[in-house]
């Protein structure tokens, strides 16, 4: 059974930082990635690492602040340098296939998702 848990949200202030974490199981992942969605907003895609951890990418409004990770069994988010508009849940994402390009990946083309995170930045 796959199953992805993700751990490390909370309240914060702008400016502090964050290490989300997203432990995954049941089979072996090809891409995966961060998605998050405010309220009121669609969910929209974060960043994402190739299977072997050597290729990311991220979004423009994370770009410089927020950088993807990961290990034989966890992916990681580190968060950099929050606002209040980074606020929302966040949802770690795993692929059955491995994407060469990871530039702003769309939602379809990952097949397994976890329950997500919250975190909430005050200003």
């Amino acid at each position: 059974q796959v199953r992805l848990v993700e751990s490390g949200g909370g309240l914060v202030q702008a400016g502090d930082s964050l290490r989300l974490s997203c432990a995954a199981s049941g089979r072996t992942f090809g891409t995966m990635g961060w998605f998050r969605q405010a309220p009121g907003k669609e969910r929209e895609f974060v960043a994402a690492i190739s299977w072997s951890g050597t290729n990311t990418a991220s979004a423009e409004p994370v770009k410089g602040r927020f950088t993807i990770s990961r290990d034989n069994t966890k992916v990681y988010l580190h968060m950099n340098s929050l606002k209040p508009e980074d606020t929302a849940l966040y949802y770690c994402a795993a692929s059955r296939s491995t994407y060469g390009s990871l530039w702003h990946m769309a939602q379809s083309q990952f097949d397994y998702w976890g329950q997500g995170t919250q975190v909430t930045v005050s200003s």
